[in-house]
């Protein structure tokens, strides 16, 4: 159960954070970020990649993983890169956010894929899932959206996750078709990992605390 559980647990998490600190400056949201970065991408190399290039052949899978970073920068024109920690909604608005919801509704739900009963990427998606949450909430609670509208947003949001893996779990895909997609979703993680690691940087200065963040992001996802 706690593949379905922990990637609602992430976005309630994130709620509880938000909510919490009310003001984005009283808690380090990069130091997060940049934790939740080094994490995904170690977890992906570690226990994704190699399982999907020992079913598929090396060009073929290659080409699923760029298909995979292309779509996530698609999904980013409409996002804003909402992703990795950018959301830019104004205060005062009222309409209410088709494109970013949309956007990250169906990132949500393909990052689901690989989640199943033999790897750990629960994990991976779960320490994604949380300060992502957390910056979305933190925007909706600031803007003029009704109490309703945040609601379903989160609810719809959270919900998306466990359905792609219950999909990929009961649908008795074609062995050749689940590795693909789990092929394109690396390359929706590489290119958000990456891009918070190299966001998490400011002017290219060696920070310390970020780099401890990203040595353990790494040393914890390869004892798992």
């Amino acid at each position: 159960m706690n593949k379905f559980l922990f990637p609602l647990l992430a976005v309630v998490l994130g709620f509880v954070l938000a909510f919490i600190s009310k003001k984005q400056k009283t808690w380090n949201t990069k130091l997060l970020l940049s934790f939740s970065g080094a994490f995904l991408l170690a977890l992906t190399l570690f226990e994704l990649l190699p399982e999907v290039y020992s079913h598929l052949d090396t060009k073929q899978t290659g080409l699923f993983i760029m298909c995979g970073i292309l779509l996530q920068i698609v999904l980013e024109l409409f996002s804003k890169g909402a992703e990795h920690g950018h959301v830019h909604i104004h205060k005062n608005e009222t309409a209410f956010p088709w494109l970013l919801f949309i956007s990250l509704c169906i990132h949500s739900f393909l990052e689901g894929f690989p989640i199943h009963d033999h790897n750990d990427m629960v994990y991976g998606v779960l320490v994604h899932k949380i300060p992502i949450a957390a910056i979305i909430t933190l925007f909706l609670l600031q803007s003029s959206f009704s109490k309703f509208k945040i609601g379903a947003f989160l609810v719809v949001f959270a919900a998306m996750t466990p359905l792609g893996t219950l999909i990929s779990n009961t649908a008795n895909l074609p062995e050749v078709v689940a590795h693909s997609i789990n092929a394109i979703v690396i390359g929706i993680f590489f290119h958000i990992s990456t891009t918070i690691l190299f966001e998490s940087g400011e002017g290219h200065k060696f920070n310390l605390s970020k780099f401890i963040a990203i040595i353990f992001g790494v040393v914890i996802a390869y004892f798992i």
